[in-house]
């Protein structure tokens, strides 16, 4: 069933739905990039899912892989383009599941590793995220540590190594399942930030709050990173402003106190 805001159609869960999962896809005029990583949901038919919540951030068609998918859409247009956390923000509003899960949509899926995510669950977990590979299979640089300048000076020199296991203080937000509950007791993802670093903000919240975040070993998908603040100076502008806004935060500096850096 596809329900569109535009519509005014309020989502409800089907009847006798045991769903976990909600996801949260945001479009900027990606229908393309959309459409592929909408076929891949499709073909898995990943199991678990009760919902996918479409937003379009810019005025556009909405893809035809949405006809195949095997549960419930509903598609939210934004009337001016909004930053990143604010429109997963306003997504997660619709969501009614144990678990809100974040796709970008540059994403390959290559297995349902939705459900299977949540097989070795701690109640602590609060954001758990698969391993990320690059086109060619390396793995990318998506489990971080704390973002100090050093550390920003050493990955602009070309310094990508993934954290271990042990030092990640921070999931990149690329594709992240994310416990609901621990996502409301937090207030979802820092509106104040439109681009870059939210991920990380959202990390040392929830940790901060007693949470735990996870990478799944066992769990892989595909990311085509677009890296566009390497090409265009409005993102680089927006990466800076975060920056900035990141290291001045009260969440960043109790995090730092608490962790220290590694």
């Amino acid at each position: 069933m596809l329900i569109d805001d535009q519509r005014r159609v309020e989502a409800h869960p089907r009847d006798g739905d045991s769903a976990l999962l909600t996801i949260s896809i945001v479009s900027h005029g990606q229908r393309a990039m959309v459409g592929d990583l909408l076929g891949d949901l499709a073909r898995l038919r990943p199991r678990g899912v009760g919902k996918l919540i479409l937003t379009l951030n810019r005025p556009e068609e909405l893809p035809a892989e949405i006809a195949a998918l095997p549960f419930e859409v509903q598609v939210l247009r934004n009337e001016r383009a909004r930053g990143f956390g604010t429109n997963h923000n306003r997504a997660f509003k619709h969501c009614t599941t144990p678990w809100f899960v974040i796709l970008n949509p540059d994403l390959h899926l290559i297995s349902d590793f939705l459900v299977s995510s949540l097989r070795s669950l701690d109640p602590a977990d609060a954001l758990l995220a698969p391993r990320i590979l690059e086109v060619g299979g390396a793995p990318a640089d998506a489990t971080r540590r704390l973002l100090t300048p050093w550390q920003l000076l050493r990955r602009m020199l070309g310094e990508r190594t993934p954290a271990q296991p042990h030092e990640v203080d921070w999931l990149a937000g690329m594709c992240v399942l994310v416990r609901s509950s621990a996502f409301a007791a937090v207030g979802g993802f820092d509106e104040r930030y439109y681009l870059y670093l939210e991920d990380a903000d959202l990390c040392l919240r929830v940790q901060l709050a007693g949470w735990r975040i996870r990478q799944i070993d066992d769990a892989a998908v595909i990311h085509a990173a677009q890296r566009a603040s390497h090409r265009s100076f409005r993102h680089l502008r927006w990466h800076v402003a975060s920056l900035i806004k990141h290291w001045l935060s009260a969440a960043y500096w109790r995090y730092f106190l608490v962790r220290g850096p590694r």
